[in-house]
């Protein structure tokens, strides 16, 4: 299985709408709606394509605020939030692989892509992940910590200055 990574644009905003459409079953409105308002930072998102060119992952990389994904952190933990917001980070919007692909090098290969800048210009990286969703393993298993639970997801600090 052979794959070609790349940086992605403001071109592969409906890519994105797609698989997250597809992948998680959300209203494909609202979906355009976090696309063009949550400050999408497409130079350090991933596109993986395979040798025929499909597209068999996506990480989506977001400069949204904590407080955007979850406003209930600002009436539980003011000081929290504070502190949090007082450092750079960046948030993992969304990563999502094709079925054939996971349990594949490919998610690791995706993040290495950017490691370097993550690194570079970034304190943690946010990353919010739906009680449902089976992710929150591989997160812990990257190192990252639970900061923060809300009705809806679990919110993980992946700290990059370690």
């Amino acid at each position: 299985m052979s794959y070609t990574l790349h940086r992605m644009t403001i071109a592969d905003a409906p890519l994105t709408v797609e698989w997250m459409v597809r992948q998680y079953g959300f209203d494909r409105a609202e979906v355009e709606t976090w696309v063009r308002d949550l400050h999408f930072n497409w130079p350090l998102s991933v596109k993986a394509t395979d040798d025929n060119g499909d597209v068999i992952g996506l990480l989506n990389m977001s400069d949204y605020r904590i407080e955007e994904e979850t406003a209930q952190i600002q009436k539980d933990n003011p000081e929290l939030l504070s502190k949090l917001n007082s450092q750079r980070y960046t948030a993992v919007f969304s990563f999502i692989v094709r079925e054939d692909y996971r349990g594949t090098r490919l998610n690791y290969d995706m993040i290495m892509e950017i490691m370097p800048e993550l690194k570079a210009n970034y304190d943690f990286i946010f990353i919010p992940v739906m009680h449902q969703l089976k992710t929150h393993g591989y997160w812990m298993r990257w190192g990252a910590r639970e900061f923060y639970r809300d009705s809806d997801c679990v919110y993980y600090k992946l700290e990059m200055t370690q």
